[in-house]
């Protein structure tokens, strides 16, 4: 039976010991909780507000579907929440228009120092709360009354020569989490991703804002966050290196956030079990006859 199996495995193409990601294993991420450094504006276009979009990264090792996710911002009390979009997008140079910048090593632009390491141009994928969207979500008050050091508000983000304003200070809210599933799964190739979730708060003058999470590094490659509102799209600056500023003693921010889902089957998975099967019942054949 041993020498069977071996024969099998060969025949599949099974060459190596390593743990290979199965068709259903789970899948989970999360960048931790919030740290109370940073808060920032992250918003659907709706009337009277300009679109604002804050980002940060995670890495797929291995294709996925991603089905649910959290992430976690204040909201001021009483503020009325509208629709929940998030977006997907793949790095810099992927869905860009590479043309428009200064080409290696920089990437920069006429607005931007670097877009290096940025988000993409555009969206990869997106889901909404609108019907049909793909999305419905709940929310959870983690906390009454939350504080961040500093934050970066709507008006907060300016192309080059000004992009460098310090922030706009401290910022104090609700603290609280939205879970989103995602009944249309986002289903990604192993590739390196930034997640974008946008809230519309219906109030005039009330905006979501995502909270930073420990790090970067919280992982090989981890990404700081960028952010970019209607005015400065296409292009992103870093939260830290580019708005908060001091040099190499800038900091740096993850956001608050988490993901959830399973690996896909595959074609490839597929062919082997079947390449697999047919040699047993080969072999087993042979055995018998």
């Amino acid at each position: 039976m041993k020498k069977l199996t071996l024969i099998v495995l060969l025949a599949a193409g099974i060459t190596s010991t390593r743990a290979i990601a199965a068709p259903g294993d789970p899948f989970s991420f999360s960048t931790g909780t919030p740290d109370g450094r940073m808060a920032a504006a992250s918003r659907l276009d709706s009337p009277g507000k300009f679109e604002i979009e804050a980002a940060d990264d995670f890495i797929a090792s291995t294709s996925l579907n991603i089905t649910s996710a959290t992430f976690t911002g204040l909201v001021p009390t009483g503020a009325s929440i509208g629709q929940v979009q998030v977006e997907i997008y793949r790095v810099f140079p992927n869905d860009s228009n590479v043309g428009r910048t200064s080409g290696p090593p920089t990437f920069s632009t006429s607005q931007v120092p670097t877009r290096v390491n940025s988000p993409s141009d555009v969206a990869f994928d997106t889901r909404n709360s609108l019907s049909g969207g793909g999305l419905t979500f709940n929310t959870t008050l983690l906390n009454a009354s939350f504080s961040a050091l500093n934050s970066i508000l709507p008006g907060g983000i300016h192309p080059m020569p000004g992009q460098t304003t310090g922030g706009n200070g401290a910022v104090t809210g609700q603290e609280i989490q939205f879970n989103v599933i995602f009944s249309t799964p986002f289903n990604l190739r192993a590739n390196h991703y930034f997640f974008v979730p946008q809230v519309e708060l219906t109030g005039p003058t009330d905006n979501f804002l995502w909270l930073s999470a420990p790090g970067p590094p919280l992982f090989t490659g981890d990404l700081q966050a960028w952010t970019r509102d209607a005015n400065l799209d296409p292009d992103w600056l870093r939260e830290g290196t580019d708005i908060v500023g001091g040099g190499a003693a800038a900091p740096k921010f993850n956001e608050a956030f988490s993901l959830a889902g399973t690996v896909p089957d595959s074609g490839s998975t597929a062919l082997l079990l079947g390449s697999a099967t047919a040699v047993v019942f080969y072999l087993r054949r042979r055995v018998h006859t």
